[in-house]
């Protein structure tokens, strides 16, 4: 395995400690004069023809095909469909990673690497899950054809990791379902020690949570005991209709920025240019003072945690599992044009 997967601090990237300090530069970032959705096809296009047809047969699916909205993040010992990266040849592999990097941000980039990152360290350091978890275990599945005319789209899954782009042509047209997952969130030994991979998702949710007066407290919170798990996994995309817990405009200026900030997390941080662009002005768009904040749980560090925010276009859900408040899921929704159904 090559150093491109070691991480490297960035703003979402926090290493702290002198056994951190095993760092690389990440995989390059590619040009954009020909605009996100462009690149997005032609990296793509590359990639597939770099397959054998065996391999191809197993990369691609039709458009229609079931598995197109089969997304999750909570793989086991079973490995996603497609093609992983652990059966490509090294050229095959960097292929697979441009197109991955079509889609994210420099720091969105590093922190799904950092998540692929985990999984090594999952295995070398927890002695969780089968001894041939690696960081090469994800997959890159393209439904459609990548022309200039037709719907597509391209998925990259693995555990804790699940990004989908949906596009007509080079028109990217819908960025999610999108989740970003991790444990350890903070990695506690080893080279790796001080790594964290998502510092804002838990930071920000408790920050805000914390921040609530009485009244504005009770109402957020939805349950005593947290869920133990985000609630709108796939195929129960639409388990929370209806938006509960407290106004945003219920609450004081610095309480709105914090929950402004946290949406960026969401929706903002991990993309690139233009469809970052794209997902601010959306936001922007929303009357946040209708959003709802939701909480469960209790808000101490070693218990399990649940918030969510609850917009009339976007549902984000984070949770910390049971008993185990360094294993975070987390998961954005938009909720009209997940997959790109509001086009399709």
């Amino acid at each position: 395995m090559t150093d491109r997967f070691m991480p490297r601090p960035t703003r979402r990237v926090v290493l702290a400690g002198a056994a951190a300090t095993a760092t690389a530069t990440a995989w390059p970032r590619i040009g954009r004069a020909a605009g996100i959705g462009t690149d997005m096809c032609s990296r793509a296009e590359s990639w597939l023809s770099s397959l054998s047809d065996t391999q191809r047969a197993a990369a691609m699916f039709d458009f229609d095909d079931p598995q197109r909205l089969a997304w999750t993040f909570m793989y086991g010992s079973q490995p996603a469909p497609g093609i992983r990266l652990e059966q490509m040849t090294a050229a095959q592999k960097d292929g697979a990673l441009e197109v991955l990097a079509t889609g994210l941000s420099t720091e969105g980039f590093q922190t799904a690497l950092n998540i692929m990152l985990q999984q090594d360290i999952l295995r070398d350091e927890w002695s969780k899950g089968s001894a041939d978890r690696n960081r090469e275990r994800f997959s890159l599945m393209i439904f459609g054809t990548p022309t200039a005319d037709t719907p597509w789209a391209w998925r990259w899954e693995g555990h804790h990791l699940s990004l989908t782009y949906t596009l007509i042509g080079e028109e990217v047209i819908s960025v999610t379902p999108s989740s970003f997952s991790s444990e350890p969130n903070t990695v506690p030994s080893g080279p790796h020690r001080g790594l964290v991979v998502l510092p804002d998702e838990e930071s920000l949710g408790r920050a805000l949570y914390t921040d609530l007066n009485a009244v504005n407290k009770s109402v957020a919170l939805l349950e005593e005991r947290s869920f133990g798990n985000i609630l709108t996994t796939a195929g129960n995309e639409g388990r929370i209709s209806a938006p509960a817990g407290v106004p945003l405009g219920d609450l004081p200026a610095v309480q709105m920025d914090i929950a402004r900030r946290l949406l960026d997390v969401y929706t903002v941080d991990h993309l690139p240019g233009t469809l970052a662009e794209g997902q601010a002005a959306r936001i922007a768009g929303e009357d946040l003072t209708a959003v709802r904040f939701g909480w469960a749980g209790p808000n101490e560090r070693d218990a399990s945690m649940y918030y969510r925010l609850h917009g009339e276009t976007f549902l984000i859900e984070f949770a910390t599992l049971r008993n185990q408040p360094e294993h975070h899921h987390a998961i954005r929704h938009d909720l009209t044009r997940n997959f790109g159904a509001h086009r399709l």
